[in-house]
């Protein structure tokens, strides 16, 4: 008998449950949006008594006030069970919502007012619940087909699941990436930016990777880093998490975060499952 899989989509409104659906629907997942909480019961036996390889994989997008009964549930039937969140900063779920012109759900629940106390009161929600989600998703700066990537790298029926590890590098002056589970502040290393020769060019290059991983400071921190991460990633993996972001910080994102973020990446390439991406390296 096929073990039976079921991927819960949640988050905030706005982050992108609906485009998730799409492309989960893409890869093969029976997706289900909108499904009323009170008949999970009947949703439940479809999944465990019925043959129909329709239901082998599926996907459900549901929102803040209905995902615990949900994850309650399917925690407790003989499934395989996974959730993505997904997020999104208030300012860019604002922006979405005043584009699209839709009514957000606290405010036709009547748990809000307007559209920015329906955003808190949203995440508010979401904080006080059990942090659960296998896959946290920030989109803020996501395109739709960078989303794709993800959902497909993390979710693919035609692998298994791994122990996987993203190191993302950032500014600080663009805000801190939402999905990071850790962040480490690389500010304190000598700044290439204040070097007019490497200044317009980013950790990728050479002469700018070399000039950070040249100084002592350097050293020590990739030193106390490794062994921390070396750690970390072994009592991450032994707590069946399957997928990890390091998020790698500096001002600009540019040079020194984007630098260490690639030494992580080529030293664990050979270790995990690494993905590495640069999310302000092109920002001016």
């Amino acid at each position: 008998m096929n073990e039976q899989n079921v991927v819960l989509i949640t988050g905030m409104s706005g982050a992108g449950k609906t485009t998730a659906m799409n492309i989960l629907e893409d890869m093969g997942y029976h997706c289900i949006d909108n499904f009323p909480v009170q008949l999970i019961d009947s949703l439940g036996e479809i999944i465990n008594t019925k043959p129909d390889p329709r239901y082998t994989n599926i996907a459900l997008a549901t929102t803040a006030l209905d995902y615990p009964k949900f994850l309650q549930y399917f925690e407790n039937i003989d499934v395989n069970v996974r959730v993505v969140f997904l997020d999104a900063s208030n300012d860019k779920l604002l922006l979405r919502y005043k584009f699209t012109r839709r009514h957000h759900p606290m405010m036709l629940f009547k748990k809000a007012n307007t559209l920015e106390e329906a955003i808190e009161v949203e995440r508010d929600m979401f904080d006080a619940l059990n942090e659960r989600a296998v896959l946290h998703i920030d989109t803020t700066k996501l395109s739709q087909q960078e989303l794709k990537t993800v959902l497909m790298e993390k979710l693919s029926l035609n692998s298994h699941e791994v122990f996987s590890i993203s190191f993302v590098s950032f500014g600080y002056k663009h805000g801190v990436p939402l999905d990071a589970d850790l962040i480490f502040d690389v500010r304190f290393l000598p700044n290439p930016y204040y070097i007019e020769e490497l200044k317009n060019q980013t950790g990728d290059d050479a002469p700018v990777y070399e000039y950070v991983m040249s100084f002592d400071q350097t050293k020590e921190f990739i030193r106390q880093l490794k062994a921390f991460l070396d750690y970390m990633f072994v009592q991450y993996k032994n707590e069946k998490k399957n997928h990890l972001t390091i998020g790698i910080g500096c001002t600009g994102g540019h040079h020194r975060s984007v630098s260490i973020t690639n030494w992580l990446y080529d030293h664990y390439k050979d270790q995990f499952h690494c993905y590495k991406s640069h999310r302000d390296k092109k920002v001016g």
